[in-house]
């Protein structure tokens, strides 16, 4: 364990980073299992829908630097296809 007090404060603002980081990834995922989700189901407005609230969630995602940009680009970017090629 740490004993000096910067380090200490580091320990307690890595935990703090590390919970929000893990968090807005978990509603990032969840996100994108609806897409994918509705996709399955055939519901192309439902999936429409769905990939309009997972795009702004993962762009705030990467904006936050949770993600990086190309990330969000390439997965937003699949999606987007993914859900296009609908029938």
């Amino acid at each position: 364990m740490a004993n000096i007090k910067s380090a200490k404060k580091r320990v307690l603002v890595t935990r703090t980073k590390t919970a929000r980081n893990k968090a807005i990834r978990s509603g990032v995922k969840t996100e994108i299992k609806k897409v994918y989700a509705a996709i399955e189901s055939g519901d192309k407005s439902a999936a429409e829908e769905a990939l309009k609230s997972a795009t702004k969630k993962m762009a705030m995602a990467g904006s936050k630097g949770v993600y990086h940009d190309n990330t969000v680009s390439r997965k937003v970017s699949r999606m987007a296809q993914a859900v296009s090629k609908m029938d």
